[in-house]
């Protein structure tokens, strides 16, 4: 089976989360998509898993999940407005 998507990089800056999807960069402010990954510790940012499908991304620690496809809405979203 084909991934959704290829995440091949998730960081953070400041105040928000920069990924690569498909090779491209998407740079996004955690306030907008997660209260949980925005007040979080760098350590708990850190421990996240992408999902061997590449449609999501998991985060043990704040039992938080964020799907790459809302992600992607939220970011065109930003950018249309």
């Amino acid at each position: 089976m084909a991934k959704a998507f290829n995440i091949s990089d998730v960081r953070f800056e400041n105040e928000n989360m920069v990924l690569t999807i498909d090779n491209q960069l998407v740079t996004l402010d955690l306030s907008d998509i997660s209260e949980k990954l925005a007040t979080a510790t760098d350590q708990e940012r850190r421990d996240f898993k992408i999902s061997p499908s590449g449609y999501g991304i998991h985060w043990r620690l704040l039992d938080e999940d964020l799907s790459i496809n809302g992600l992607l809405k939220q970011f065109e979203y930003q950018h249309s407005h």
